[in-house]
């Protein structure tokens, strides 16, 4: 079993900053991947980044096309955290974000956190 738990949402005008942070505990490793995602009322759950282990000990990070250049995640193995530095936040950004973690080569996320809402208006 994996535990996340996110912090960092809030409520912040258009073109201002966020910072998420997702903390895991349990069965979790520093190969295995984590991610974000978000959920806006009334849509389905959508990918927004994640970082995922490669060999020689190498963390790579995927976007959804809709945040990338203003979004930025990296993982801190360290502490088994993960981070979502969100800039020139938009309305459309509104939603509940969730930490997600999955196996190492698995493409299935197994275990989420609670969610934290970002509110994105003026």
């Amino acid at each position: 079993q994996v535990q996340l738990v996110e912090s960092g949402g809030g409520l912040v005008e258009p073109g201002g900053s966020l910072r998420l942070s997702c903390t895991a505990s349990g069965r979790i490793s520093r190969n295995d991947t984590m991610g974000w995602f978000r959920q806006a009322p009334g849509k389905d759950r959508e990918f927004v980044a994640d970082v995922r282990w490669r060999s020689g000990r190498v963390y790579f990070t995927n976007y959804a096309d809709s945040v990338k250049g203003r979004f930025t995640t990296f993982r801190e193995a360290s502490k088994n955290a993960i981070y979502l530095l969100m800039n020139s936040l938009k309305p459309e950004d509104t939603a509940v974000y969730f930490c997600a973690s999955a196996r190492f080569g698995s493409l299935t996320y197994d275990y989420w956190g609670q969610g934290t809402q970002v509110t994105v208006s003026s």
